[in-house]
């Protein structure tokens, strides 16, 4: 009689246990499903960041440039390697990762304009015009 009760118990706890492979397959599915559409949601959300550097840098050199420019009495112009030390200088802090210039001259020297790309958006220009005040971009 114990004998009996200790195989039904055995029965019980030695049955089918774990998932099968339809199971599994689902799961794995289903993950590759939310990566699918996490995935490009979050490269979007990267190449906003990225943008927004470009033009948080530009706002920021333009400032820099209207203080050389009240320093001054002339616009600073020339390439990254020239004008960036300059405005440093003048309180501006670089972002990793983006690159300014060319930093020219328009409107006769009264007016200039600077580029700004970043390293990791390739195929992005943006573009600061001081005619205007405001920044524009070829970004797609």
């Amino acid at each position: 009689m114990f004998s009996k009760m200790i195989k039904k118990m055995q029965a019980k706890i030695g049955g089918e246990s774990g998932f099968t492979l339809i199971e599994l397959l689902v799961v794995i599915i289903i993950i590759a499903i939310l990566a699918a559409i996490a995935i490009p949601m979050y490269l979007a959300q990267r190449k906003k960041g990225y943008k927004s550097q470009m033009y948080s840098d530009l706002q920021n050199a333009a400032v820099a440039e209207e203080s050389y420019y009240t320093s001054h009495g002339s616009y600073a112009i020339g390439t990254n390697a020239v004008v960036v030390p300059l405005l440093q200088a003048e309180g501006f802090k670089p972002t990793t990762g983006v690159t300014l210039g060319p930093f020219t001259s328009t409107g006769g020297g009264t007016t200039y304009t600077i580029a700004a790309v970043h390293a990791s958006y390739g195929g992005c220009t943006v573009t600061y015009d001081s005619a205007t005040g405001a920044p524009t971009d070829s970004c797609t």
